[in-house]
């Protein structure tokens, strides 16, 4: 019976491997819980996003194209005029992405989600901080008479220098852009909203942000900012009106003092 008794005792004595199983599998289970985050740093510049981001950069130079016949025949700008107007929003454009690939790395976070609110600061505030700028540029040099450095104006025959000066200027408003959103993103609230939680699939991921998304927001983005290039161009004609109006003012003007001298000379002879 001792024995019994024995074999009895030894049989609760094997339950502590079953708890120690158990125990194994719920402590592993937090682990894989916790590995969701969908892009790690660096996806946004591998193969697969390099590949992304040339096929959303052919797509957005076709809108360029579309916009281009949808102009009004007798405003539409001849090819020479069109490439370097889309060009200078084209090296403002890759400044801007570059950045923000660049500032998404710099974080711990899910690269994919900063990039995505990077993004689309730069669309909606971005956008009015850029309005602004080229505003404020083309006054200074309506005002200091630098006809060179007019957006869409570029000599006849082209320039290249006209070119250049106005891409600079262009580029900076991107950078003054760029800081003024980069002060923003310091606002801590930006960065609970870069915790939420993101797409398991990395690939899926990657492509909402480098693709689908940014395809739809340059639509709409690439086609204001042209406006914004060409505006100084189609204020050129309304000058040009201006100056014909006021060349013809001043030839009626001169008309009726030839008239007026003349009857005075009439009057003159008279007597």
């Amino acid at each position: 019976m001792a024995a019994v008794g024995g074999v009895n005792m030894l049989g609760p004595a094997v339950l502590p491997p079953a708890m120690s199983f158990t125990n194994i599998s719920v402590s592993e289970s937090p682990t894989l819980g916790t590995d969701t985050r969908g892009c790690e740093n660096g996806a946004l510049m591998d193969s697969f996003g390099i590949f992304l981001q040339g096929l959303l950069a052919m797509m957005a130079f076709s809108i360029l194209m579309l916009k281009r016949f949808r102009e009004p025949k007798h405003e539409r700008r001849p090819w020479r005029i069109w490439f370097l107007d889309t060009s200078k929003q084209a090296i403002g454009m890759l400044f801007i992405h570059f950045a923000n690939v660049y500032l998404s790395d710099l974080t711990e976070e899910d690269p994919c989600s900063l990039y995505l609110i990077n993004f689309l600061l730069d669309a909606s505030l971005g956008m009015l901080l850029i309005y602004a700028g080229v505003r404020a540029v083309s006054a200074i040099v309506e005002w200091r008479q630098w006809e060179s450095l007019r957006f869409g104006e570029y000599g006849e025959p082209v320039q290249c220098t006209a070119w250049l000066g106005q891409c600079i200027l262009y580029i900076l408003i991107m950078m003054f852009e760029k800081v003024l959103i980069m002060l923003v993103l310091l606002i801590p609230q930006w960065k609970k909203l870069a915790l939420l939680n993101p797409i398991q699939n990395p690939d899926l991921e990657l492509a909402i942000v480098m693709l689908i998304v940014p395809f739809f927001v340059n639509a709409l983005m690439f086609w204001v900012v042209d406006n914004f290039l060409m505006k100084k161009h189609r204020t050129k004609a309304k000058l040009e009106e201006r100056e014909e109006d006021s060349r013809g003012n001043s030839k009626v003007r001169y008309r009726r003092a030839l008239s007026h001298d003349d009857s005075e000379s009439e009057g003159f002879s008279i007597h």
